[in-house]
């Protein structure tokens, strides 16, 4: 085992002294602007992470994703670094604590229990679609779409009684184009690709995703979190970087292509091309 994975002994460092200390002491000694190349991760976020100074860093997302990968790259373990990190920020789990005022509000009566459990449950509720209610409308949207293509549909009448014409098959089809994810969809991004991609990346755990096209420059570079979807655009010489191959399912077509690595490996120049994601194979 590394001599870097165990931070038992660490309890009394923040951890950018610990990402510090596992960079600069034992026998993998580096210098940051290495490891800065080799993550694809800028330097300054780099040393803002050792140095505790969190506000470089735009969102808690990439503060918390940059310092999984960082930790992963050092031979720390990266659920104990996230997790001391969200300790040090303040960040507090919002359904940890919503169910702890449930258990201590409902004590009591039986009927005092009922009421404080629909009170949550409907909080809880109205939370999530104050969350998602881009997606809500989205649906409502997709949902009045398909009643309007199924009326015309039946209404619709060709000189050959039963028959339907292609165009109103065609649209028909083209009211539910997306895959079936493993993963319910959070967020998406690239979505100005959405109507012509053939290739769509969901990230199935957490991993810093880049793509670049064929002149190598960045389209999109992001930490994704389980949910978290991007559109590749249609074309040829796109490549990718995967920060945890394992954690990116890849579809084509909507269908599931093979994994293009083993979780918490990173891999780079992963074409793009539809043909040979859809043919990969990935040694154990």
């Amino acid at each position: 085992m590394n001599e870097n994975t165990n931070i038992e002994n660490h309890n009394e460092m923040t951890v950018g002294e610990i990402l510090r200390n596992a960079r600069t002491t034992g026998r993998r000694k580096r210098e940051i602007q290495t490891v800065s190349k080799q993550l694809c991760i800028r330097e300054e976020f780099l040393q803002a992470l050792e140095d505790g100074n969190y506000n470089v860093i735009p969102e808690n997302v990439y503060i918390l994703g940059f310092a999984r990968n960082y930790a992963m790259e050092l031979g720390l373990d990266p659920d104990e670094i996230v997790s001391k990190l969200k300790r040090e920020m303040g960040l507090v789990d919002e359904n940890q604590e919503d169910k702890a005022e449930f258990e201590e509000d409902a004590a009591g009566t039986d009927e005092k229990k009922e009421e404080k459990r629909f009170s949550y449950f409907c909080g809880r509720g109205i939370k999530f679609v104050r969350r998602n209610w881009k997606w809500f409308l989205v649906g409502l949207v997709a949902a009045i779409a398909l009643v309007i293509v199924l009326v015309f549909l039946l209404t619709s009448k060709t000189d050959e009684p039963g028959t339907i014409s292609n165009d109103a098959v065609g649209a028909t089809l083209a009211v539910a184009a997306e895959p079936e994810y493993k993963v319910e969809v959070r967020e998406r991004f690239g979505t100005e690709n959405a109507e012509t991609a053939s290739v769509i990346l969901q990230a199935s755990q957490e991993s810093w995703v880049k793509v670049e096209d064929a002149r190598g420059n960045t389209v999109f570079s992001r930490v994704l979190v389980p949910g978290d979807i991007y559109y590749v655009p249609e074309g040829n010489g796109y490549k990718a970087v995967f920060g945890n191959a394992g954690g990116v399912d890849v579809w084509v077509n909507g269908k599931l292509a093979p994994k293009q690595g083993a979780d918490h490996v990173r891999v780079s120049d992963i074409s793009m091309n539809p043909e040979k994601l859809l043919t990969v194979t990935v040694s154990e």
